[in-house]
């Protein structure tokens, strides 16, 4: 098996059942203490008869490759698109969230898959009001040399590699963390290259120039797509350092990150696609309120393995 250009990885089956499809991982498959997970997804159905023989299958497959535990939807790992939408809010989709079928997570959970991880999306009006920490953080981050800036659009790449050190070192510890080559991150990133207001994307360093934060938010140009005045922007990624010399800095990066979308005539924030239990889900509950609700499923097939 291997990465194609921009991360996403060739499956080790794809199957067929009717009209459904789905494609498996199993020799790649994101680390779970005390399991051998598989992957399922590229999942796709026209019913729950259909839904229901591929992933029978999908699971009867992934067992017979000593998988113990099959999760999905996952197209094979968490850098690419996964989880799904089971909670709408009533919101139209934005730009980068995944979108399938309202009946799809009904038809999972009837194949014998539960929640493994719940993810959440917050929209806030409010792009005025800081974290009362915010202003000692920034206080405190200044005197030691950090320091926050727009990118900087003339050094593209240079600036993409700085992004991805950060992200590397920021999400070891994540739920389901693979690690991605330095290539295929930035192939993700320069195909939204069109997509990119430089102010809207802010890196931290500290008094080496070294990276030590970021956060990168672009405008929600599925707003234009519906004929819209895109007035949203996306907050999609939110990364810092770890160490105690930085806490704090995610707070400070968000409040700034909302002060220029307000600069630039933004009247609304979505922080996106959050793990229930991320540090950022946190900071944006000063802010906002949940709109989307997504899940990532998860069966049992064996026993799990000994540690």
């Amino acid at each position: 098996m291997s990465n194609g250009p921009t991360g996403e990885m060739d499956e080790d089956l794809r199957l067929r059942e009717g009209g459904a499809e789905a494609s498996l991982w199993w020799t790649q498959a994101p680390p779970m203490e005390g399991e051998r997970p598989g992957v399922i997804g590229r999942f796709s159905a026209g019913t729950e008869s259909e839904a229901s023989a591929v992933l029978a299958r999908a699971c009867a497959e992934l067992k017979a490759r000593g998988c113990t535990l099959a999760v999905g939807p996952m197209n094979g790992n968490t850098w690419r698109s996964y989880r799904l939408v089971t909670e709408t809010g009533g919101e139209p989709p934005f730009l980068l969230e995944p979108v399938n079928p309202s009946e799809w997570p009904a038809w999972w959970r009837a194949a014998g898959f539960g929640p493994l991880a719940e993810y959440y999306s917050s929209a806030t009006e409010d792009l005025v009001t800081k974290d009362a920490r915010v202003e000692a953080v920034a206080a405190r981050m200044k005197a030691a040399g950090v320091t926050v800036r727009a990118l900087r659009p003339e050094e593209f790449e240079a600036e993409l590699e700085r992004i991805y050190d950060v992200s590397v070192e920021s999400f070891r510890s994540n739920h389901l963390y693979t690690p991605l080559p330095k290539e295929a991150f930035l192939a993700q990133y320069r195909a939204m290259r069109e997509k990119v207001r430089p102010e809207l994307v802010l890196l931290a360093e500290d008094a080496a120039r070294l990276a030590a934060g970021y956060v990168f938010a672009v405008p929600d140009y599925a707003q234009a797509a519906r004929g819209e005045t895109v007035g949203t922007v996306i907050v999609k990624t939110l990364a810092v350092l770890p160490g105690r010399q930085y806490a704090g800095l995610g707070a400070w990066l968000l409040a700034e990150v909302h002060a220029a979308a307000r600069g630039l005539g933004f009247t609304r924030a979505i922080h996106a696609l959050m793990h229930e239990t991320n540090k950022s889900r946190n900071l944006s509950a000063h802010y906002a309120r949940t709109i989307r609700r997504y899940t990532l499923f998860s069966k049992r097939l064996a026993e799990g393995v000994a540690k």
